[in-house]
């Protein structure tokens, strides 16, 4: 079906009558063209260019001027599509004028479509020979092979007779602009009197091009599109004057367009001036929502930008610093719409190793700047204090840029995307609420006059400057400088099991890591970590906490999130229990702090090694009771290898063993997030290779031949209490973690009848591991039995044990609640 009969369709269902006649006087102006882009791809710096080409070299430049040129035709793509949507009624309404029930008169269809199918025809006729000249060239372009013959045919491509011809007729635009309010006044009008013009006027619909989207528009929206046009030719001809060596045959051509343009667009200021303002739909007007400073990536380049955002768009600038005399400014870089936009939020890898020496590079000499800063504090040095200073912001500046890892890539229907990268992840959420709010409430946008609303930043702005604490931290603002500690407990008010992290970040200066995660959690309603998180600040404020639900197949899910206020008057070098209320979540944690001297940062992280390491040892370093490695390993086998045949007896591949292994030395966040997409018998046999290449065995060599005389007592009871009293004398760590590994044990023979894994085989398994007799030589005596009877021995102690019904509960971490006055505080 046609473009006309679609309307005349449309208007027949709307119980308008149709005259339908032909105007020879009017050519069809509606064809069908593949649109994939909404907006303009303007670069970043687009606003900002010299008259003059910058210094790179000729094929540089006539490389990039390629990928504007490209650009260019895609805006022009896009631009005659909502022309074609705009124009897509007028015959029909045209022909309806004519009866007696005319849903516009023919007077209101002139005023409303004055000058539209004009300059829809001008840029018809410059996109359909901009595109052949562009399809010429890439014929020509992909049979030479000599990099010369590339250079020399970049040179041949010849446009700026194109652009001149196009700008030549932009005197079009000044009919259309002076008509343009008594245009808006018929569409109002109508909208508000005719219920048949307002169902046309609300719902325009625009194909997306080949993907067969639609996007939907409101008929003042469309009317608004060639004045943003006219805007958008001044900004394009200067991307593409920058771009083009003044060698070029184009140069001059393209210079004089680009006078032709500002001549114009000069001249038809004030024109534009009281037609900024656009309704939105449901009278909606535009206003600033909030502001802020953000990294902005693209093609691997990182930039600090300004983002505004409004009630229905979001607009990137570059802060550009006044110089004296003069008013601060902003230059545009790019705006997206947020009817349809979608977002999305990752977490970078891990930086490459050249990032992490150059970030600790600055990092160390910031340290330095600080304690100079501190020496010369209150002495005459005021200039060396000044220009300490201004070296401390700038190199905060260089990591507010290249620190941040999370990333919020923005994606419009048109398919225009853009990354947005931010140190906090408390801050990315915050941002992405507030564009989500407004992306859920919008369902199409009215163009902004670009210029205008750029250069309306200084004065709606609510951010003055980038987040720099070397800006505005000053000495009578109270902050802690030494080590805070945080112990993650656990988590309640979940609506949904879920495999939950908690996030911490704290403010301050950017010498140390800022930001620290526990591993996640089993799923389930109720998770729980006793992860200890250590920090070491200096200027230290406030602390955020984030509670996350991880997916393995969509990005995570912020659930909560709250701050905390940090003063050394309330922390004490012990522990101090919290509940902590994020959204409907409850979290609970423990703080410490301890105020000293800070050290230089270290050129990488401490990872202190679990895997033959004293179990002693890895309990204080972890200040828990039982290693995280074994709790990890021992929750992921009963969330999923209850019922695996032969769990604990068949070995997993050696390799993904040994790449755990690894992990669990090196990064207990990373080896979590392994371990729950590892093979279970690689989960299980980890754990046992945990307890094989401890120092010492986890039941102390001292007890062996005392639990072997045990095995001597007839009455099991009997023979229980002894081996239980034994126990006691085993170190905290040790006598913990082998009363959680019984325990568990035992609720995997619970489910021997499907794993075929009884108490016997799994002390079988883990006898030889758990317990072994002393060393002949290092201060003991070899004990008289070979051996066979050392296995035997090793098996039954073990097997006893897990026969026990009334083992004790095994505590899992170290008290934190240790001081006794403080009572659970509520956030």
């Amino acid at each position: 079906m046609d473009i006309y009969k679609e309307a005349v369709f449309y208007l027949d269902s709307h119980r308008v009558p149709v005259e339908e006649e032909v105007d020879v006087l009017e050519e069809d102006v509606f064809q069908e063209e593949a649109v994939s882009s909404f907006l303009s791809p303007l670069n970043t710096e687009s606003i900002d260019f010299p008259d003059t080409p910058t210094l790179c070299s000729p094929e540089e430049m006539l490389e990039k001027r390629l990928v504007v040129l490209k650009g260019i035709l895609e805006s022009e793509e896009v631009y005659l599509r909502e022309l074609d949507t705009l124009l897509m009624p007028m015959k029909a309404l045209r022909a309806s004028a004519g009866t007696s029930q005319p849903v516009l008169s023919s007077p209101q269809v002139q005023t409303v479509f004055y000058q539209v199918p004009e300059i829809r025809d001008v840029h018809q006729s410059f996109y359909s020979d901009l595109k052949d000249r562009l399809s010429t060239h890439s014929q020509t372009e992909l049979s030479s092979d000599e990099e010369t013959g590339m250079r020399y045919r970049h040179f041949e491509l010849e446009v700026g007779d194109l652009f001149l011809k196009m700008v030549n007729h932009i005197s079009l635009y000044g009919g259309f602009i002076e008509n343009y309010e008594k245009a808006v006044e018929v569409v109002k009008k109508c909208t508000h009197s005719d219920s048949r013009f307002r169902t046309l006027a609300e719902s325009m619909m625009s194909n997306n091009g080949a993907d067969k989207t639609r996007t939907k528009y409101t008929f003042e929206a469309l009317l608004y599109k060639p004045l943003d046009r006219v805007t958008k030719t001044t900004l394009v001809l200067h991307d593409l004057l920058k771009t083009t060596p003044e060698e070029h045959r184009d140069y001059g051509a393209l210079k004089e367009a680009l006078r032709l343009s500002r001549s114009f667009l000069s001249g038809v200021n004030e024109s534009l001036h009281g037609k900024r303002e656009v309704t939105l739909s449901h009278g909606m007007r535009r206003q600033l929502m909030r502001d802020g400073f953000v990294v902005n990536a693209s093609d691997g380049e990182r930039s600090l930008r300004h983002l505004f955002l409004y009630t229905d768009l979001l607009l990137c600038t570059r802060f550009k610093h006044a110089t004296k005399g003069k008013q601060d400014q902003y230059r545009f870089c790019w705006y997206l719409p947020l009817a349809g936009l979608r977002l999305h939020w990752v977490a970078d890898q891990e930086r490459q190793h050249d990032t992490n020496v150059r970030l600790h590079t600055i990092r160390t000499k910031m340290h330095l700047l600080r304690q100079q800063l501190q020496q010369h504090a209150g002495s005459r040095g005021l200039a060396l204090a000044a220009r300490s200073k201004k070296k401390l912001e700038q190199m905060e500046l260089m990591l507010l840029i290249h620190s941040p890892v999370y990333r919020l890539e923005l994606h419009s229907p048109s398919g225009k995307s853009h990354n947005l990268l931010f140190s906090s992840l408390y801050e990315l959420e915050e941002w992405r609420e507030a564009i989500h709010k407004l992306t859920t409430d919008n369902l199409e946008t009215v163009p902004p006059d670009l210029l205008t609303l750029t250069s309306a930043c200084v004065k709606l702005r609510m951010t003055q400057q980038p987040p720099l604490h070397s800006s505005y931290a000053g000495g009578e603002v109270e902050s802690l400088c030494g080590t805070l500690s945080v112990a993650i407990h656990s988590a309640s008010g979940l609506q949904q099991p879920a495999c939950v992290y908690i996030c911490v970040e704290v403010d301050g200066y950017e010498f140390y890591d800022k930001q620290t995660q526990t591993h996640s959690s089993v799923q389930g309603l109720n998770p729980h970590w006793d992860q200890e998180l250590s920090f070491q600040v200096d200027g230290a404020q406030s602390m955020k906490v984030l509670c996350v639900s991880q997916s393995d197949t969509e990005e995570d899910t912020v659930l909560g999130k709250t701050t905390v206020k940090l003063e050394s008057k309330t922390l004490s070098k012990r522990w101090r229990r919290q509940t902590l209320q994020l959204g409907q979540v409850e979290v609970i944690l423990s703080l410490k702090y301890c105020s000293h001297p800070l050290e230089p940062p270290s050129s990488t992280a401490q990872h202190l090694p679990v895997f033959c390491v004293s179990i002693q040892t890895v309990a204080q370093q972890e200040g828990l009771l039982v290693p995280h490695v074994v709790r990890c390993c021992v929750e992921e086998v009963e969330r999923r290898g209850l019922d695996e045949v032969g769990i604990y007896r068949i070995s997993g591949t050696a390799s993904d063993i040994s790449a755990l292994k690894a992990a669990f030395n090196s990064n207990l966040r990373e080896a979590v997030t392994r371990l729950r997409s590892a093979e279970v018998n690689v989960v299980s046999g980890v754990l046992k290779l945990y307890f094989r290449e401890l120092p010492e065995p986890l039941i102390p060599t001292e007890l062996f031949q005392k639990l072997a005389s045990t095995l001597d007592i007839q009455d099991l009871n009997s023979r229980l209490v002894s081996m239980l009293t034994l126990l006691q004398s085993c170190p905290d760590a040790n006598r913990h973690t082998f009363i959680y590994l019984l325990h568990h044990l035992q609720r995997v023979a619970q489910r021997q009848d499907v794993n075929k894994m009884s108490q016997l085989n799994l002390a079988t398994v883990f006898g030889p591991s758990l317990l072994r007799p002393p060393v002949a030589g290092v201060g003991h005596s070899r004990p008289s039995v070979d051996i066979s009877q050392e296995v035997v021995i090793q098996v039954q102690v073990v097997f006893c044990y897990l026969q026990c019904n009334n083992l004790p509960e095994a505590k899992t971490s170290l008290p934190h609640d240790t001081d006794a006055e403080d009572e659970t505080t509520h956030l």
